[in-house]
């Protein structure tokens, strides 16, 4: 066996050859594509000091792009494109200002605002499971589900069974869970699904057995949202998990807030669903079955007049979405002339954003922000812990809520402009992973949640400069060391 000999004898030759153009290529994509030089320089050290593991970790972690061609549904929406007068109120609305936050978001996304919307606030699990499994149980064309975690618990058993009581009656059904969420609970759900014969897919599903989708691994479809009958839907920030109702007194409890939305802005958010479908699938969801088509279709069926809220869905993602609502928070905090208020259970913000807040602070406006005083992920507790400062010495203000743990997520600016939806603050949310979320133009709707955040307020801890700044060393030092990995978290 002369020839295996020789593979013997030069093997050693050629693994480093293949080591060396890996890197060369990996180094090559690194310099090309990162927009942080820092980012870049980093990533361009670990493929040359880690033979072999260093490409393959930049594939798996640096690679943070997809390309997803955008379905043409066929949704011959009416909606204007212009920015209405008033924005959601009638008269001397004090919001003149921000006319040029709408603009701007025009420009970010291709959706359009629309008009007649009703946004209803859902607190926990308790009120919002009932309401999603009614809609379910009343639903007579069609359910579409997307969920980053669908445990399999009782909770996730209900909507199972909702969903199956649904298909029996004739009602078309798509259910997308994100391949990572499935795995929170064991067995996944993924056979529940199966064995009621649910149409489900798995968003960018990765294993060792698919290793050519290791440049995948690290993005995720974190977006939540049930549409039904493509007129009224429920999004925000909550999964379906058991621990969401607290009623119950699950081992695990998490408060969190969902919303139920009717008007022309479900079709939006319906369009989020099918091209996530489209693409995971390659089955295009149109027609009648699915949507509403237009805002005359919806005065048709009675929801022109659901409400005043002016809104429209802003997704994110890394692909063509990339920094649509990077560009919409450090909008919303430029125009911002009164105050801000924030509220999530993730505070990673980067340096542009600190910036903004530290800015806008700076001018006058008071910013608050609201995160849990107990985090479910300890090392995103000590890394946003050790960032605190940049924006306290500003005048920002942070306050710890206590637990159970709040994975709520909000912004308010000057009680008229509200963004609800799946994401977080930071890198993941902003940068990897797929997100979800729809702008409220209206003050009626803002000063309502307004007071929800007011209640959580009343009973946090309100941090000092002192008390950050007076933390032990090591202590310190284990906050700083877990922020370099915040991009990851």
């Amino acid at each position: 066996m002369h020839w295996l000999d020789q593979l013997v004898r030069f093997w050693p030759h050629l693994a480093a050859g293949f080591d060396f153009i890996a890197a060369v290529l990996a180094s090559a994509h690194a310099l090309l594509n990162k927009r942080d030089s820092r980012a870049a320089t980093l990533w361009i050290g670990v493929i040359w000091t880690l033979p072999v593991l260093g490409p393959l970790l930049y594939l798996m972690l640096g690679v943070n792009r997809i390309r997803r061609r955008a379905i043409k549904l066929g949704v011959h929406k009416t909606f204007s494109r212009d920015v209405p007068e008033n924005l959601g109120e009638p008269e001397h609305d004090g919001a003149e200002h921000l006319k040029h936050l709408a603009r701007v978001v025009s420009r970010v996304t291709t959706e359009p605002l629309t008009t007649g919307n009703k946004v209803e606030p859902l607190v926990n699990g308790d009120a919002a499971f009932p309401a999603m499994l009614a809609a379910i149980e009343a639903a007579q064309k069609s359910v579409t589900l997307v969920s980053y975690i669908f445990d399999n618990d009782k909770s996730g058993r209900q909507f199972i069974t909702a969903l199956e009581r649904a298909m029996q009656r004739g009602v078309a059904v798509r259910v997308l869970v994100d391949s990572a969420g499935a795995r929170y609970s064991w067995p996944p759900i993924a056979f529940k699904l199966r064995a009621a014969k649910i149409p489900f897919a798995k968003f960018l599903p990765t294993s060792i057995l698919t290793p050519w989708r290791v440049a995948t691994i690290n993005l995720r479809n974190h977006r939540k949202s049930l549409i039904v009958d493509g007129q009224i839907a429920f999004t925000g920030g909550m999964n379906i998990r058991h621990g969401n109702v607290l009623a119950d007194k699950p081992a695990s409890p998490v408060q969190d807030l969902h919303f139920r939305v009717t008007g022309p802005v479900v079709t939006e958010l319906q369009e989020a669903f099918a091209n996530d479908w489209a693409f995971t699938t390659e089955e295009i969801l149109d027609g009648d079955t699915w949507f509403l088509n237009s805002e005359t279709n919806f005065l048709k069926a009675g929801l022109q007049s659901a409400g005043d809220i002016i809104a429209r869905v802003i997704p994110d993602g890394p692909d063509g979405d990339f920094e649509n609502l990077q560009l919409t928070l450090l909008a919303a905090l430029a125009e911002a002339q009164t105050s801000v208020k924030i509220l999530t259970p993730y505070f990673l913000p980067d340096t542009a954003l600190i910036s903004a807040l530290n800015l806008a602070a700076l001018r006058g406006v008071k910013v608050d922000i609201i995160l849990p005083a107990k985090n479910n992920l300890p090392p995103v507790h000590w890394a946003s812990r050790s960032l605190w400062w940049q924006v306290l010495e500003r005048g920002c203000r942070i306050w710890l809520t206590p637990p159970p743990f709040d994975h709520s997520k909000l912004m308010i600016v000057d009680e008229h402009w509200v963004l609800l939806g799946s994401a977080n603050w930071d890198a993941r949310s902003l940068r990897l992973n797929f997100e979800l979320n729809v702008e409220c133009y209206g003050r009626g709707f803002a000063q309502a949640m307004e007071k929800i955040i007011a209640q959580k307020i009343s009973d946090a801890h309100l941090v000092t400069q002192v008390e950050v700044d007076g933390r032990t060393i090591p202590g310190k030092l284990r906050d700083a060391l877990a922020r370099l990995f915040s991009p990851y978290l």
